[in-house]
């Protein structure tokens, strides 16, 4: 019984703008739907959550996590339809795109847009972005980055009432068609170790498993952790101790699993990601990691490719403690001091004496740090340019490398991913060759003995190579990113990141602004002015007109608050303590400088930009 006086009726929420959504297209066509092509008209009545993304990102592979659970609680009323649009070459190969919608687990229907038709409709500019489409087929909200799950369930639940109470909401289920299953040893294996008995240790990422395999690396001796203690490993690394390091991706933790008694132990994380402003050091168990993808052992520490955050950190199990050693969190190609650094999705890793060398998988780069923890690059030029090309390591070309190897002679072998090939970077004369083309996906290599052997992630198998003396000669390409280039007049350029807090929510001002912007360029030389870190999410840049390309890198970050005050009865019903969310994306826009090019450039970080709604 409740004897106090009702609470006022709280203001209507404002009319949401709406743009009526433009039709899905893609010439690769349709994946989980049966064979079946979809249109918008035939999923007029559902709520559609258009996931754009590319297979070959971390933060695109965070959303298809975080939506989950949406995507299962509102499976009657929510259509999520993931439009692939590529990044890399390799990424518009058709059977590309249904390995990874396998690979990851995708159980929505996905269209695969090779040529990025969609995404140029719905004037896209990051990956991940995800649109919302009302039962009528308009847009209603527009989401660029990580952390956005929250505020789509608000909207959902807010447009199953809406359109319940309209009568255009249609239920029932969905147009979703689970694939066949294939029977293989492997399913997208990611990494693999030489174990001291002579046996290898493999990372069997799909099937959620470590497998250790006979020397002939075909024969299952043993699978290792399959009730769940594993979710998606990758790296792996034997310690001093003969137990093995095991990067547990998804999970976002570190686990070590012991081959002589098979015991699995968790070693840091505590399986939660990690968000801006959170800790980056301390007790290993007690902070957040985000999708550790390759460890190594290097000078008395475990190294970690974080790739999730663009960084690499160290346990020192010494201490049982974790930090960063190196990297900013900022996505891009900077050498020099490890705090200084920036990588971009580190997500292989070998050690000799004097190098840990990095497999920087975004840009296509080949680097390593030094003993005093600088980092240098030795193949690789930036986020936008990739191919296969040998010769002089200035002009070389990979194509979003995942692994690295050290070989005898002091040189390296590179698991160059996207070209489907087996690369090596000699330090000593500063030259890349080809060992081996015509494998799938290759993720990793050991040795063992003469041979090395390669993980063929997307053939489900290990491939065993005599290493050639002589180099295979390939014809060379160059590729740069198929993202058309934005042009932009040169002199002023208005750059307005749009963010419009949740429904029910605030920005977050407690302890300060809650927002946060960071401009760069490259080539440096691009911005006159306007570059740095500052609160204010409008800036205006001044372009240099002498630069006629370049790249505009953008970092944007928010802080949002539930507002208890707004639905309670007076502020002192409030929660003290309300929900806060962060909602942060980085953005690198390929700019041409032209007269008669736009002075206004908008990012959607949530929200709708007023110039575009109607």
């Amino acid at each position: 019984m409740n004897d106090a006086a009702p609470a006022p009726t709280p203001a209507p929420a404002p009319r949401r703008a709406r743009v009526r959504a433009p039709e899905l297209i893609g010439k690769g066509g349709w994946l989980n739907t049966g064979g079946k092509e979809l249109s918008l008209a035939e999923l007029r009545g559902r709520i559609v959550i258009l996931d754009f993304w590319t297979f070959c990102c971390i933060n695109c592979l965070h959303v298809l996590d975080e939506l989950r659970e949406l995507e299962e609680k509102h499976r009657d009323t929510v259509v999520i339809v993931g439009v692939h649009s590529p990044k890399f070459v390799h990424e518009a190969e058709h059977q590309a795109v249904v390995d990874a919608v396998e690979r990851y687990g995708v159980e929505h229907p996905v269209l695969d847009d090779p040529e990025l038709a969609t995404w140029k409709q719905y004037a896209v500019r990051a990956w991940p972005t995800l649109v919302v489409i009302d039962p009528e087929g308009y847009v209603v909200a527009q989401h660029a980055g990580e952390g956005h799950a929250h505020a789509i369930e608000r909207l959902v639940e807010e447009l199953e009432a809406e359109h319940g109470a309209k009568g255009t909401l249609r239920r029932g289920d969905g147009p979703y068609v689970a694939p066949e299953p294939v029977a293989t040893d492997l399913r997208f294996p990611g990494k693999a170790i030489a174990l001291p008995s002579g046996n290898l240790l493999v990372s069997d990422t799909t099937r959620h498993q470590l497998v250790e395999l006979g020397p002939d690396g075909e024969d299952v001796v043993r699978r290792i952790g399959g009730d769940g203690q594993f979710k998606e490993p990758q790296g792996l690394a034997l310690l001093p101790d003969g137990k093995v390091v095991v990067a547990d991706t998804v999970h976002h933790a570190l686990r070590t699993f012991d081959p002589a008694t098979g015991e699995i132990e968790l070693l840091a994380g505590t399986g939660r990601q990690w968000w801006q402003g959170q800790p980056t050091s301390g007790p290993a168990l007690d902070v957040d990691l985000s999708s550790p993808w390759d460890v190594a052992w290097w000078r008395g520490k475990v190294w970690i490719a974080m790739a999730g955050v663009h960084q690499l950190w160290t346990y020192d199990p010494e201490t049982e403690t974790v930090e960063v050693a190196a990297g900013t969190t900022n996505e891009g190609l900077v050498d020099g001091p490890g705090d200084e650094a920036w990588f971009a999705q580190p997500s292989g890793l070998a050690a000799t004496e004097e190098r840990l060398w990095v497999a920087d998988s975004e840009t296509s780069a080949l680097r390593y740090v030094d003993p005093e923890g600088a980092v240098h690059t030795a193949v690789g030029t930036g986020l936008f340019d990739f191919g296969h090309r040998d010769g002089d390591a200035a002009q070389a070309l990979l194509q979003h490398p995942l692994g690295v190897t050290a070989l005898p002679d002091g040189s390296v072998a590179v698991a160059d991913t996207y070209n489907h090939a087996l690369r090596r970077y000699d330090p000593a004369t500063g030259q890349v060759t080809t060992l081996a083309t015509d494998l799938r996906e290759p993720s990793d290599a050991v040795l063992v003995g003469d041979d090395i052997v390669v993980v063929e992630s997307a053939r489900h198998r290990l491939t065993r190579l005599r290493l050639p003396e002589e180099a295979v000669r390939v014809e060379s390409v160059a590729h740069r990113t198929q993202r058309a280039a934005t042009e932009v007049a040169p002199g002023r350029l208005q750059l307005d990141v749009v963010f419009q807090a949740p429904a029910g929510q605030k920005l977050d001002t407690r302890y300060g602004p809650s927002t946060r912007l960071l401009v760069s360029s490259t080539p440096p030389e691009l911005l006159l002015t306007g570059e740095g870190t500052g609160t204010d999410l409008a800036r205006e840049l001044a372009l240099n007109p002498e630069v006629t390309e370049g790249v505009l890198h953008v970092s944007a970050m928010a802080a949002s608050c539930d507002d208890t005050a707004s639905h309670s009865g007076s502020a002192a019903g409030a929660n003290e303590y309300p929900a806060c969310h962060m909602h942060q994306q980085d953005w690198g826009v390929p700019v041409r400088l032209v007269e008669g090019g736009t002075s206004r450039l908008p990012l959607v970080l949530a929200g709708m930009d007023p110039a575009e709604a109607s």
